[in-house]
Formats: C-alpha cells, structure tokens, sequence
C-alpha cells in the first residue's frame, strides 16, 4: 500500500484540525467507549476490576507489532491497565494525600491535554501561559503574597518545587554557582519529619546529601527553634553557607507543622548578628499545608459551615501557623494533593518574582527560541518544557470551589480524622500516634491484650529497657497492615496505608504506624468505623497466629 493511503487512514487516528462533526463525535464517542469500559469495572470495592498484580516479566517481552490496530481494539487494551487500581475517591480507600479530581479539574486537564500548549514561552502556549500568571496570582492572594509582587511556576511536583527554592536560595548565599559551579560549603536545615526531597535536591545540586542538616522536631511534629538556631550557628560560625532553611508546612506523615513566624525572626537576627551580605532563604514546603490558607478569613467562632466542635478546634489550630506562609521567601503548593486535581499540578511561588531573575539564562544561549511573545518562563525554569495541564487542573478547581468550597472539603476531611480518632481512642487496643497534629491524616498503632495503651507511646519512646518490645510491636502492626492490605486488594475491606517510621524514639529506632489519610468526599462516619473494625479484625488473626495472610 501506497504510504499517502496509510496517511489518509492515519489521519483519522487524530482530532480534526479544522470542524468536523462526524469526526468529532468519532472522538468524544471514542473517549466515551473508554469510560463506559472504566465505569463496567466499579464495584463496591475501592478497587477497579479485579484484584491484578502487575506482570514485569510479560511487560518486558512485548514488541512493537509490525502493523498497527485500530483504535477499537486499543482502547480495551489501556483500560485493561486499570484492573486492580485503586480508586482514590472511595470512601474505603484512605492511602497517602492521594484526592479523587474533581470533573472541573479533569476537563482542564483534557483541553492542554488535547492541543499541547508549551509553557516554555507563550510562543507555543498562547492562552494557556495566562492561565498560569491567573492560577499563579490567586494562589499567591490566598497564602497571603502581593499577587502584583509574587511569580511562580507550575513544575513536576513538590521535589520541584523545593528544588526551585533551594537553587534560589543557593544562589543568593553563594551568588554565581549557577554559572561558575559550587566553590563554597553549603548547607540546608530541616527538621527531622521534613520529606527526604531534601536530600534529593542537595543531591541534585550538589550541595551533597551530608549537608543537608537535620534538626530535632517537638512531639507534635515541628521543628524545634532553639535546635534549629543551634545548627545555624554552627554552619555559619564554620564559614558554611545557608542554601535554605526549609519550613515543614504540613508533614506527609503526622501534619507536623513547622513554627514559620520564629523561623523567620530567628533568621533575620543571625542574619544580623553574623552579618551576613545575604539573606537566607526560607522555602515552605506547604504541598499539604496551603490549603488550610483558605481558612484565614473564616469565623472559627460563628462557625457558619457548622463544623463539629473538635472540628472547629483542629481547623482553627492548623490556620494559626498556616496563616504565616507570608513570610517564607518561596512555598512549594501541590494541588495534586489537598486541592484535588490529577497529577501533575504543582507551583512553587515566590513572593518576590524577580528572584527567577537569579537563575535565568541568557537569551544568546537559546538562539531558537523566543522569537515572539512577551512571556517567557523557559529562559528560568528547569524545564524546556512544561504542560499547560497543571495550571488548568488549579484554575478550574479554584474557580469551580472557591474558598466556601475548599473549606467544606478539608472541613469534611479534617471531621472525619477526628471521628476515626474517637472511634480509636475508645478502644483499648488502640491508640493515636499523632494527637497533637490536626490534619485529614490518622496515625495509630494496635496492640496485644495485656498493654497499657494510655503510657505506651511514651515509654516506647524514651525507655531503653522496651526497645524489645517497641521491636515486636512494629512487626506486630506491620503483620495487621499486610493482612488489611491484603484484604483491599482482593476487594474486601479498607485500604490504609503504613509508614515505617512516623518518628524515632530517643534512642534513634523507627516507630511504625498504621495510616489513615482522609480525602474523599464521600467518607462518612460508617466509613470511619469499618477501619476500626478490619484493623480489629486483623489483630485478632495476627493474635491467632494467622499473620498477613487474607480473609477469605
């Protein structure tokens, strides 16, 4: 066959660039087709279809076929992918800051999706690099920035974010790196509970792992200033340079967040005092945490949403620290996670924009490119190129939620944490972990008939004689979480999740916890008490001596 046949044919494997009517009812039918084959897989489980583990070993046998198929027969094919995936919206799936998007966000992921606009420049992303400037100045109205001031862009996710704020960062301590390499000692502070992307991104920046300093945290999960000031003396006493200090805003595991007000005062003074000829950069990693800053102009005490009274509390207590995000230098946002948009959607937002200005590139190095148009993020940013998907998925949901609908959601949220926390405490082989935390995430450890749950958590913490036993009671949880685990995946049951180490003790050993994360909306308190009672359940099998293996 002729190839200008084959092109005739293949050029109805593409949406029409000029209308077609016919043909684009052929697309959205097509893309119809897939969801009806999607929704056929829903159940009352949190997962789609059956419980299917992925084939490596087949994956890495297949080929590409000499002729291609036709897009019927492709479709079955990559829905097929979604046999035994979880779906994040259920009411019994409660695993990590995963949200279910909302209809909003997913359309302003199909229409970037569809035309391929480029954020490098508003050469190729025309209307779209307006809508990042839009997303980009609301966020930066919400957590409390001059929007006339700030500038951010949207990246690949919160490592990309703080990666953004620590290479600023480094170069204002070490001003040059960018073009002349690392010649000085550089350092980044953060606590104990910050996300390991720090050591990502020394790494990546060659700052080194090794240099990224950790500082204790308090019991409720923030870091504790006067560690912090100690560590910062000491680099700067030793002629290091302050690459960062990073402000745990909302930590993955507990929601630990981080005192940003004196990490502030706390920096300007030894700014001061060591007389410093730059001021170290403060990077909020508020992936989880900017949310709640719809918060800061709610009447906690008229309560007009009618939030419970623990509710009201817990959201009251996480506004109070939340509200200060003004004062960091940059602040990394994921609307992937507490504003309910798909993958990806992240911004890094900078309260002076002009601090791109640090790490642009000249335009002589990139003589192909930005030809036309006035904006032009590609001459700073990391990437050469950037979806428009992101900044869509942002600027539908906070245009479709608002404020009023963002404060339901996480209200919702943070009421059923709390309820799952009653629900816990009431039983006297379990007990909360993180009760000083007031987010949409649960921590909670189960235990053996015969222990006191009411002063374990702090003699496993601090005594050394029950190291022996703090051991066997992380294997005794790890063993209920693989037999609830199991038990999700065959359809049964509620997905949690686990983390191995929610915090040290004083003696440096993991503490294991078992985790529920509250997103969904469609969580209600009979959600809350079916955790309560697999995890119960489970128990009594480990008791018994049945270990992970699943129900029947």
């Amino acid at each position: 066959m002729h190839y200008q046949e084959l092109l005739e044919k293949l050029r109805q494997a593409f949406p029409q660039p000029v209308s077609d009517p016919v043909h684009d009812g052929y697309v959205v039918f097509s893309i119809l087709r897939a969801l009806d084959q999607v929704d056929a897989l829903k159940s009352q489980a949190p997962i789609l279809g059956v419980p299917t583990e992925p084939n490596y070993e087949q994956a890495r046998k297949e080929r590409v076929d000499e002729q291609g198929r036709v897009l019927e027969a492709v479709i079955p094919e990559l829905v097929r992918y979604l046999q035994g995936m979880f779906i994040w919206g259920h009411p019994r799936s409660q695993i990590n800051v995963v949200p279910n998007p909302s209809i909003a966000s997913i359309i302003g992921v199909l229409l970037p999706l569809t035309y391929n606009p480029n954020l490098c420049s508003d050469e190729g992303g025309r209307r779209f690099s307006e809508a990042e400037v839009r997303a980009t100045a609301m966020a930066a109205d919400l957590v409390g920035y001059d929007p006339a001031l700030a500038g951010g862009v949207f990246t690949f996710g919160g490592t990309g974010g703080l990666l953004y704020g620590v290479k600023v960062g480094l170069e204002k301590a070490v001003p040059g790196s960018s073009r002349g390499g690392l010649k000085e000692g550089a350092v980044i502070l953060a606590s104990q509970q910050s996300h390991y992307s720090c050591l990502n991104v020394a790494s990546w920046l060659g700052i080194g792992q090794d240099n990224v300093i950790s500082v204790p945290t308090h019991l409720d999960n923030s870091i504790q200033i006067p560690a912090l000031e100690q560590a910062a003396r000491e680099a700067l006493s030793a002629g290091r340079k302050i690459a960062a200090i990073v402000a745990t805003m909302g930590s993955t595991d507990a929601f630990g967040i981080d005192d940003l007000r004196s990490i502030s005062t706390l920096r300007n003074r030894l700014a001061e005092e060591f007389s410093l000829v730059y001021l170290p950069h403060i990077h909020a990693d508020a992936v989880i945490g900017w949310a709640w800053s719809v918060f800061n102009d709610y009447d906690f005490t008229q309560n007009p949403l009618g939030f419970r009274g623990r509710t009201v509390r817990a959201l009251a207590a996480a506004q109070h620290d939340i509200q200060h995000l003004r004062l960091a230098d940059s602040i990394g946002i994921d609307f992937h996670k507490t504003g309910y948009t798909p993958y990806i959607s992240s911004l890094v937002l900078f309260r002076d924009g002009r601090d791109f200005d640090r790490i642009a590139r000249s335009r002589e190095t990139m003589p192909y490119l930005y030809q036309s148009g006035t904006c032009h993020p590609g001459m700073y940013t990391l990437e050469t190129t950037r979806s428009g998907m992101g900044p869509m998925a942002a600027l539908a949901n906070l245009m479709m939620f608002g404020k009023q609908g963002y404060r339901t959601l996480l209200g919702h949220a943070v009421e059923m944490a709390e309820v799952l926390r009653e629900m816990i405490e009431s039983h006297p082989n379990l007990t909360v972990l993180n009760g000083e935390n007031v987010g949409a995430v649960t921590l909670f450890r189960a235990y053996p008939d015969g222990v006191d749950t009411f002063s374990v958590k702090a003699r496993e913490r601090s005594e050394a004689g029950y190291r022996k036993l703090l051991l066997a009671h992380n294997e005794y949880n790890r063993q209920i979480f693989q037999r609830v685990h199991a038990e999700a995946l065959a359809g049964a049951g509620v997905a949690i999740s686990l983390t191995n180490c929610y915090r040290q003790t004083d003696f440096g050993d993991p503490i294991v916890a078992l985790k529920s994360y509250v997103l969904s909306p469609f969580s209600d308190e009979n959600r809350m008490q079916s955790i309560v009672k697999h995890v119960l359940s489970a128990r009594e099998a480990v008791d018994r001596g049945e270990g992970a293996k699943a129900a029947p």
